[in-house]
């Protein structure tokens, strides 16, 4: 028989159930962006409206989703998960039932693009936010997971709504799985809840060749706006965020100009082959870096996984036109970008505190939505001026190695600086023991 747990403390395992819980609410909710594809051919073709139109629906959900995502995380700290996460579902599964019988574009930008962004965003960011305060020692690894639940989510739902829209239509599909969607994130939201600070363990001690020591002080968000450090990491989310964004939205794009849209490798069509790989690795790549920089230090695990991308990105460059090449090295452009969704929270909440680190994260998160604006309608612009995909993969190349280099020769250095002024205040010094970086 196991010991009782103590009157008032949380038993052990729970703050592993709300990372399962927080998992599941991401998984939840990842449809909405990742198989939008499967649904711009029929909506083309029920709203007899160009592509270009449609596509503006999934800027709605992505600018929504991040743009608000700062207001979103207030609300949560303010409040509290349960209400917060509860309502994003029950938004994020209504976008879909609602859509399903919009008849006019301003129906299907207010359903699927406004709602969707809101409710995805309030699960998103509150998610992030609980998970980096249950998780003080595994920060790195928790966010990873639970941002890897977003990535594969999808994988889940991709081929079963495929069948979907083909046998039930539309319509259909989005009532059903809007549904679906709905019920699990609303079960999951239920489920969830802060920490108390007297049940979640310190951060193990590390040697300080990995940093100094992790923020013991709590900054609130008009605080941290005014940081160097907030603004180093924003613009260092943004290149990142810009570079796999543009990779993503122009997909299709640069794979049909390349020739290799249409080609089969290993019996399946290259351009779908890929999609499906990135996804795994897109999600597979962020509880890895994500326990590595646990281990390692936040910017040496930045320096080791933008350098990667940016050396994948440039050997799938030459590569292109070769449609094994072009499959296989797109995964390992994804296995270099996704950790940012695991590193960049937990390089936040290290330096400046867990009490706001949901609100704070969202104004970080804002870098996404920056991102997918240079990576997907500018990108497109600069093609267009150039007549050449050459361009734009030069760009975010150089994104990727300016990016690498930045966290190991300026952020490092400034977060050493900064906690080192903190630590009087806070009673650290150098050479106590330090919770991992």
């Amino acid at each position: 028989m196991t010991a009782a747990t103590p009157s008032g403390s949380a038993p052990p395992s729970t703050r592993w159930v709300q990372l399962g819980l927080g998992m599941l609410a991401m998984m939840a909710i990842s449809s909405p962006q990742y198989v939008w594809a499967l649904f711009t051919e029929p909506l083309t073709e029920k709203l007899n409206a160009p592509l270009a139109e449609i596509q503006v629906t999934f800027s709605l959900l992505i600018i929504l989703q991040t743009f608000l995502s700062p207001l979103q995380g207030y609300l949560i700290d303010r409040f509290g998960p349960r209400l917060l996460l509860s309502t994003g579902a029950v938004l994020t599964g209504m976008s879909w039932v609602l859509a399903a019988n919009v008849e006019t574009l301003t129906g299907l930008y207010v359903t699927y693009g406004v709602l969707g962004g809101i409710g995805t965003g309030i699960i998103y960011i509150g998610v992030v936010g609980m998970m980096v305060q249950w998780f003080p020692d595994k920060r790195g690894l928790a966010t990873g997971l639970v941002a890897a639940g977003y990535g594969f989510g999808a994988i889940l739902t991709t081929f079963p709504i495929s069948r979907s829209v083909h046998a039930a239509g539309l319509s259909g599909t989005l009532t059903t799985y809007g549904l679906i969607i709905g019920v699990v994130g609303v079960v999951a939201a239920l489920g969830m809840r802060r920490p108390d600070t007297a049940t979640i363990p310190h951060a193990a001690p590390r040697a300080e060749a990995h940093g100094l020591i992790q923020e013991r002080r709590d900054y609130a968000p008009r605080v941290m706006l005014r940081s160097p450090i907030f603004w180093l990491m924003f613009a260092m989310m943004t290149m990142m965020s810009t570079s796999g964004l543009m990779v993503i939205s122009q997909m299709g794009a640069f794979a049909a100009d390349f020739g290799v849209a249409d080609a089969l490798v290993f019996g399946l069509a290259a351009l779908p082959l890929a999609l499906s790989i990135d996804r795994f690795t897109n999600g597979l790549t962020r509880p890895f870096f994500g326990w590595v920089s646990d281990r390692i230090g936040r910017e040496n695990t930045m320096l080791l996984a933008f350098g990667l991308e940016g050396v994948a990105m440039t050997v799938w460059l030459l590569y292109a036109h070769e449609p094994v090449m072009f499959v296989l090295l797109s995964g390992v452009v994804f296995f270099g970008w996704g950790e940012i969704f695991s590193l960049f929270p937990s390089t936040l909440t290290d330096t400046f505190g867990t009490k706001h680190a949901t609100t704070n994260y969202g104004f970080l998160y804002m870098a996404q939505g920056v991102g997918s604006v240079l990576g997907g309608p500018l990108a497109a612009m600069l093609h267009d001026a150039t007549a050449s995909w050459n361009v734009v993969f030069g760009v975010v190349i150089g994104m990727n190695f300016l990016t690498a280099i930045l966290a190991v020769a300026v952020l490092k250095p400034m977060r050493a600086a900064h906690l080192r002024a903190a630590a009087p205040a806070t009673g650290y010094r150098r050479g106590l023991a330090q919770p991992t970086l």
